[in-house]
């Protein structure tokens, strides 16, 4: 890993090396900062794998009991979202990519997006393509929050939420996702001030892709679900404009690959649960 930063020109190779090789979700290291951007590793469960007394390798799930977590779960996801959490100090302000599960699973996470809403300014979620941050099949979308000192009330009182999804398409050779694809993003964002924005969707406009919805509206949804959509497929609706036949085959091939890696998790569940 460290190997990778020197490619990249961080670091040297003949000095000493900033990063850990410690498991970062063990424990709280007590490190506070100002910013934390991060990609937490792809992989819905934390396992450990080790060799039994009769000599076999063993796989066990990691659940990670941490008085500073909301939830005790073997979701890596969750766990790294609690986790930066804690890093951050009061003022502190986070982006984190996350798959798609992230916003809709029930039990540990309805907890922890509940939890979140409630000690942070949950403000913004940017819904990306497939394979943007993941492999194929595989859906990430960015959440952008700002720490908040604790309060009897929820600190997010609106969630914005930018759909970069619907009806685009990318891909790695003859369409690669570019910075200026997020132009519009960006401007809807408006970073040099958060609390005055303004939506792009309406009644008029159902092709907006910038949307706000309020803390109550969300909270009202089943399992506080934040995997929201609005926008109308046109490759459904609009036949005689449909992507080019390469681009509805990588479609087709991502839907199917989706489809592989939610029943790959069932059977991971299901297995641990009879072990």
């Amino acid at each position: 890993m460290f190997d990778e930063y020197v490619l990249h020109n961080i670091g040297e190779i003949d000095g000493e090396s900033f990063l850990s090789p410690a498991d970062a979700l063990v424990s709280d290291d007590g490190s506070r900062y100002d910013y934390v951007l991060a990609n937490p590793p792809f992989g819905k469960k934390s396992s450990m794998t080790f060799t039994n007394e009769k000599g076999d390798i063993v796989k066990e799930d990691l659940s990670y009991n941490r008085q500073d977590f909301w939830e005790t779960t073997s979701n890596k996801q969750l766990n790294f979202l609690q986790h930066i959490k804690t890093q951050l100090k009061i003022t502190g302000e986070a982006a984190v990519v996350l798959p798609d599960n992230i916003l809709f699973e029930g039990g540990a996470g309805e907890e922890v997006r509940k939890q979140l809403m409630k000690t942070t300014e949950l403000h913004t979620i940017l819904r990306l393509p497939t394979g943007i941050f993941y492999a194929q099949g595989v859906k990430a979308n960015v959440l952008f929050f700002n720490n908040k000192p604790a309060s009897k009330e929820a600190h997010t009182k609106e969630i914005w939420f930018y759909d970069y999804r619907t009806n685009v398409h990318h891909t790695p050779k003859k369409n690669p996702m570019r910075f200026e694809d997020l132009a519009d993003f960006v401007k809807c964002y408006n970073p040099k001030n958060i609390n005055k924005r303004k939506e792009t969707w309406s009644a008029e406009n159902e092709e907006g892709r910038w949307r706000k919805y309020t803390y109550d509206e969300i909270i009202a949804r089943d399992k506080t679900n934040l995997d929201i959509f609005w926008l109308r497929d046109k490759s459904l609706t609009d036949l005689d404009n449909l992507p080019d036949p390469d681009i509805l085959a990588n479609e087709i091939i991502e839907n199917i690959e989706s489809g592989l890696n939610s029943f790959r998790e069932i059977m991971e569940t299901i297995n641990g649960e009879n072990e």
